[in-house]
């Protein structure tokens, strides 16, 4: 939010008969602004320095509207590759031609890059995302086997539900992204797509060489949110697949394991994560581990095994983490084994301590989907459980020291025949931990039981189970949720393929909320290493009504860099949140959160904005300035369109010194006239021109002799200051001038009276500065040239 210069004041005429009517001009609309500058190479640059230009836009706009900033890269400089610096909310892009542009950086090439921002505005100093409208229920392409839902909030504020198909063969297309705003998919179809080992955008490597597990467990980088791990099986190996969902690419595979072996290794289940590592479990019982920092397996991985064998095409079961101790099931469906738990220390790499067996979840026959942590009434972890499917269903739990614990009440009490899946954990505004499980089958067609560890019973206020009557007519085979902190919503999804939202405090769906998040660091916004922001100002909502929130049950939160929560005053009335009180140098990155309870889920849109005072944002890039000696200059001017019309920057124009290796070579010649006639000797005379005029030539030419200096730049780069000194004539010597390379300059002059028995030799030299030099450089000379007037002496 950057202030704006009143209009001058005019000063007012008095006019001394009658009073006129002056016309008056009509005010020109404002247009915005570019300021060009370059910073890190001094004035001249070296050759082969580094320019970093820096393109600063003054946003006049008086609505919001599309901006773009183009800069062609100037001739005699290349483009670094990486350097395009963009401000948060502009969208970089590159193009090798000046003309197509490309949101991939080319490996080489680069001729001009841009910067667009759809959404750009009169307060250029702010950044705003999408308010989430109240996520209605929508059929996915899941083909109704999508398993869990992924989320993901693009920089713009837009929520994505992506999911993968679970227990699919390689070949099959099994990625989908919705977006949940619309209902309609993500762009860059068609979906669905499918995964491969290699690094690439998806859906452009070929077949598919990546199958899916039975229970899929994602875990999000957490340097890189966008990417996600996930359990993956391939012809000849178990492990780690990657899905870049901000780029919609996949971001590698990594094997675990390989197959095959006894007892054989054919699937494997999780992920989880514990301190900076990810932990799954394999169908020979044995855990894998593997290291997100550094991209590799776990030393000693695979670890031996903490569960019983199960020869099944997939791990029936699931994975945990309990104060730091991993927790894993497993069960073998058909075969009468008992379904169990077992416990794996990664401080030690072995069993955990009173855990050299796996423990029963169940009687014989019964097989499981799930495990999960317990807490206590604290929300401390305290342990895990399983909830087996047979007759009966039974649930079980057990402390970190392998004793018993009671089991939750709503999955103790589950009929015969229900599955039930992996739950989302949830703390609530009042501090409680809550687990929402999702369930199906057992006459149930999906449901959700939520369990409050804080209290040891159901969760207050929900119906138990929670059924969703009014999604695909209640029938949604619930496979798992995910929770969306912004909207405080569940999103979920099921066998049914439906995606559908659920309120987590009432049950209800839809779940009539809507959230935002915004990370603002205003640092972003500029790349020249200057002071340039004053304040934080405010967050707001914008194209939101605000008769049509509950603002004493909404919810804003700010937390900084470090997620430390910020003290700042809450909604006021029109829905804004004053934020002046935030420090800048305390805090110089903030993210703001806010969670709507609506009145009504009809027709909302909006945006959450948060601003900050501050100059001009800036995009800037980098050029290395060309080695070769021709180039003795460097400029840079870019243009930019927005609402308010097109514009042009500044050209900057840098001057390029020559090095060690730019020496301009100049030679001088000095030479007198040969011809008896004044006319072939003077500029451009034809002479000829020789070192030496002949005896008695004088006297022919009154005594006067001629004299041609020829100044010649054989280059490589230009001089500048040069004159002629001359050591006998003064009419010879000249004032300053400039030469380019390969360039020559010639100058006449004459000595009159020269009738002298003795010859006359005149000499002269050019004293110049290369181009470009800095201040105070010395002048360079060249070396002395002559010629001689001779007389009747030269031939004695």
């Amino acid at each position: 939010m950057r202030r704006r210069m009143l209009g001058a004041v005019l000063p007012l005429v008095l006019v001394a008969a009658s009073a006129v009517a002056l016309p008056v001009a009509a005010e020109a609309a404002p247009v915005s602004g570019l300021t060009k500058s370059v910073q890190g190479t001094g004035s001249p640059a070296d050759h082969g320095a580094t320019a970093n230009w820096v393109i600063g836009y003054d946003d006049q706009a008086t609505g919001s509207g599309a901006a773009t900033i183009t800069d062609a890269v100037g001739a005699g400089q290349a483009f670094q590759s990486g350097s395009l610096h963009a401000p948060p909310g502009w969208t970089p892009s590159w193009s090798t031609d000046g003309t197509t542009f490309t949101g991939t950086e080319p490996a080489s090439g680069v001729t001009a890059v841009r910067a667009s921002n759809p959404d750009a505005g009169p307060d250029a100093t702010s950044l705003s995302g999408a308010l989430t409208p109240p996520v209605q229920a929508v059929t996915t392409a899941t083909g109704g086997d999508g398993f869990s839902p992924i989320l993901y909030r693009t920089p713009g504020g837009a929520l994505q539900a992506w999911n993968i198909y679970h227990h699919l063969g390689a070949t099959s297309p099994k990625v989908v992204c919705t977006d949940l705003a619309t209902g309609q998919r993500c762009p860059g179809g068609p979906w669905p797509k499918v995964l491969n080992t290699a690094p690439g955008p998806l859906g452009t490597l070929g077949a598919g060489d990546i199958a899916s597990t039975m229970v899929e467990q994602y875990v999000h980088d957490p340097a890189a949110p966008a990417k996600v791990y996930y359990p993956a099986v391939t012809a000849s190996s178990v492990g780690v697949g990657c899905l870049d969902m901000a780029a919609s690419a996949n971001c590698g595979y990594w094997a675990l394991s390989p197959t095959g072996g006894s007892p054989a290794v054919n699937s494997i289940g999780g992920f989880v994560e514990n301190s900076g590592n990810l932990y799954g479990i394999v169908s020979s019982g044995a855990v894998v581990c593997w290291t997100i920092a550094t991209q590799s397996a776990c030393g000693g991985q695979p670890y031996a095994p903490i569960v019983p064998a199960a020869n099944q095409p997939y791990v029936y079961g699931g994975v945990t983490v309990a104060a730091g101790k991993v927790f894993a099931s497993t069960s073998n469906p058909g075969t009468g084994q008992q379904p169990t738990l077992g416990c794996f220390d990664p401080a030690t790499a072995t069993a955990c301590a009173n855990w050299a067996s796996a423990r029963p979840t169940g009687p014989a026959g019964n097989y499981n989907y799930n495990d999960y942590t317990a807490f206590d009434t604290s929300g401390a972890s305290v342990g895990a459980c399983a909830t087996t499917t047979g007759s009966p269903d039974v649930t079980t739990c057990y402390a970190l020291d392998g004793s018993a614990l009671a089991a939750p009440p709503g999955p103790a009490a589950l009929p015969a025949g229900v599955y039930a899946f992996p739950p989302e954990v949830v703390t609530d505004p009042a501090g409680h931990v809550r687990s929402y499980l999702p369930i199906w089958n057992g006459g149930y067609a999906g449901a959700a039981l939520c369990h409050d560890w804080t209290t040891g019973a159901a969760c207050a206020g929900l119906p138990g189970p929670i059924s969703h009557p009014t999604v695909n007519g209640g029938a949604t085979r619930d496979y798992g949720y995910s929770y969306d902190p912004p909207s405080g919503c569940l999103i979920g999804l099921g066998d049914a393929g439906v995606l559908f939202s659920m309120d987590p405090a009432t049950g209800a769906t839809p779940c009539v909320r809507s959230g935002g998040q915004v990370t603002l660091k205003p640092g972003d916004f500029y790349c020249d290493g200057g002071s340039h922001v004053q304040g934080y100002t405010a967050a707001r909502l914008t194209g939101v009504d605000p008769a049509n929130v509950d603002f004493a049950a909404s919810r804003v939160t700010v937390v900084d860099q470090d997620g430390v929560t910020v003290p700042t005053p809450g909604f006021a009335p029109d829905g804004s949140v004053d934020l002046t009180g935030v420090s800048v140098a305390a805090h110089p990155s903030i993210t703001v959160t806010t969670t709507l309870v609506l009145h009504s889920a009809a027709g909302f849109a909006g945006r959450l904005v948060v601003d900050y005072v501050g100059d001009a944002p800036q995009l800037c890039f980098r050029t290395t300035i060309s080695a070769d000696c021709a180039v003795s200059s460097v400029a840079n001017t870019a243009s930019g369109t927005d609402s308010t019309g097109s514009f042009t920057s500044n050209t900057v124009t840098l001057p390029v010194a020559p090095g060690a290796s730019c020496t301009p070579n100049v030679k001088v010649e000095k030479e007198i006239c040969k011809s008896s006639t004044p006319a072939k000797c003077g500029p451009g005379g034809a002479g000829p021109w020789v070192k030496q005029a002949g005896v008695g030539l004088l006297g022919l030419l009154n005594a006067t002799a001629y004299w041609r200096i020829t100044v010649t730049n054989l280059g490589p780069v230009g001089i500048t200051s040069a004159h002629v000194v001359d050591s006998v004539e003064p009419s010879c010597q000249t004032g300053d001038f400039t030469l380019a390379a390969n360039q020559s300059k010639q100058v006449y002059c004459s000595t009159y009276a020269l009738l002298s028995l003795f010859p006359i030799t005149n000499q002269a030299k050019v004293s110049y500065l290369p181009a470009n030099v800095p201040p105070g450089t010395p002048p360079s000379h060249t070396g002395w040239s002559s010629a001689t007037a001779c007389s009747l002496l030269c031939i004695l």
